[in-house]
């Protein structure tokens, strides 16, 4: 059996290539969008893909699966469990609770674990050339390494109501009943590590066993003991905040994401070509680092800096649903820029047209930004945090109102437009592309705060904490 994990750091976000070598088939689970990825994983091992399938309907990036088996001639296998309100509205194999997938000697059996979702399935791996029974266990979103699932997603992101608390019990009977039944042996590999926004505490490594959480877990023994009031209080307490393209992706993904096929050339602009385009009719990415964006920025450009979080970040920034407008990168070459652009479709962000690779004559010099010691003289001024909740909560500017940077772009109507801004969150790396939605935009006085909230901190500052008893303050106008 072939066994190989396929784990991006951006998206915190774990795929999964299983075969059996003495047939030559291979099934994935939990693919993304970039399918190419998986195709030439499996030719590299001398594998044909002749199954999909995943865990449950995403709501952190843009599941590939249907485009991989159209790719492929796969058979795409979906979860039929749950209420229908999250039955998938493309077709597939259904699965229910002990469905089994049989990839060569391979054999996957389905286990209905729901609570972060009602549909969600893990999938008990058993390498049937060597033994009848099960050593592997893909959790998706059930059980991550040290944590698990939240409940509160279709909440936070997807507009339900306390559905959280039906969630959690959910879970709570899941890990009961078909997690601690488990041996300690089986091996954990969960969909999410850390950094991802589907838990509040995952941890950094790849995998785990059932026996290692069992000892170690925070759960585990409330669960054990039967205390499941006591699992739903401090599960649902201190989660992170849930960005909001959740909600688009949830969405997308239960009806059927968009089939990428191939794609068109990626076009080459120049800065004359841009000037006087950019937030008008078209989106410009400046992709630069933090330094150079504010050293001199494009005047309605959006910041998305280059790197691990990429992909994280541009979901940020753009929301699709509202703005279609075409996207131009900044990139060092065409390569660079097909990059970018299969980066932001993990998130559904599919309107990349072009890139340009200088932004002479576009920027206007730095950006506003205000000292440490001087936000207090920022008249009538709105000092806007946008780390996360639990950040805010540790210690923040007194008076300062929170908005997670995950949200800016879908709830600044919250954040008064009629005085100044000033954005800070903990060591600038977020503030800037925060900063840069709103100048997009309209908001005419946005201001960054040097060093962020270290450099406030450093600068002899005593923050207020918050009551824990009580939300976190939201500008609003």
């Amino acid at each position: 059996m072939l066994f190989h994990p396929i784990y991006d750091e951006d998206l915190a976000q774990g795929s999964y290539l299983i075969g059996c070598q003495a047939t030559g088939e291979a099934i994935v689970v939990d693919a993304r969008r970039d399918v190419d990825t998986f195709i030439r994983l499996a030719q590299d091992h001398g594998l044909r893909i002749s199954a999909v399938s995943e865990t449950h309907i995403h709501a952190d990036y843009q599941s590939g699966s249907r485009e991989l088996a159209l790719r492929t001639g796969a058979t795409l296998y979906l979860s039929d469990e749950g209420d229908e309100d999250w039955k998938y509205g493309f077709e597939g194999v259904k699965l229910y609770h002990g469905s089994e997938i049989q990839v060569g000697n391979i054999r996957l059996t389905a286990v209905h674990t729901p609570g972060h979702t009602p549909e969600h399935l893990s999938f008990l791996v058993t390498d049937g050339a060597t033994t009848d029974e099960p050593g592997f266990l893909l959790t998706g979103d059930f059980v991550f390494v040290g944590d698990v699932g939240r409940p509160d997603l279709l909440d936070e992101a997807a507009g339900f109501v306390d559905t959280r608390f039906d969630g959690a019990k959910r879970l709570f009977a899941s890990l009961r009943d078909h997690f601690l039944t488990l041996p300690d042996y089986v091996q954990v590999w969960p969909g999410h590590g850390a950094g991802s926004a589907c838990g509040k505490a995952l941890g950094a490594v790849p995998s785990t066993t059932v026996g290692y959480e069992r000892v170690t877990s925070w759960w585990a023994p409330l669960v054990a003991a039967g205390d499941e009031e006591r699992f739903v209080t401090t599960l649902l307490e201190g989660q992170p905040d849930a960005p909001l393209y959740f909600a688009r992706m949830k969405r997308t993904n239960k009806a059927g994401p968009a089939l990428l096929g191939e794609r068109p050339a990626l076009q080459r602009f120049t800065p004359e070509q841009l000037d006087g385009r950019v937030n008008r009719d078209l989106i410009l990415l400046d992709t630069r680092d933090a330094e150079r964006h504010r050293a001199d920025h494009v005047p309605g450009a959006l910041f998305v800096p280059e790197g691990k979080k990429f992909a994280t970040y541009g979901s940020f920034a753009i929301d699709p649903d509202r703005d279609e407008r075409p996207i131009v990168v900044l990139a060092s070459d065409e390569g660079q820029a097909g990059w970018m652009r299969e980066r932001l479709a993990w998130t559904g962000i599919d309107h990349v047209v072009g890139y340009v690779t200088s932004l002479a004559g576009l920027s206007a010099g730095p950006v506003p930004t205000v000292a440490p010691d001087a936000v207090d003289q920022v008249a009538d001024g709105v000092v806007l945090d946008v780390r996360n909740a639990n950040e805010y909560r540790a210690g923040h500017i007194p008076g300062a109102m929170q908005l997670d940077v995950s949200r800016v772009a879908y709830r600044s109507d919250e954040i008064p437009s009629d005085r100044p801004v000033v954005v800070h969150c903990q060591s600038g790396g977020r503030s800037p592309v925060a900063a840069a939605v709103l100048r997009a935009k309209g908001w005419d006085d946005v201001r960054e705060l040097e060093g962020s909230f270290e450099g406030w901190l450093a600068a002899g500052h005593e923050p207020e904490r918050a009551d824990d008893d009580h939300e976190p303050a939201v500008a609003s106008s």
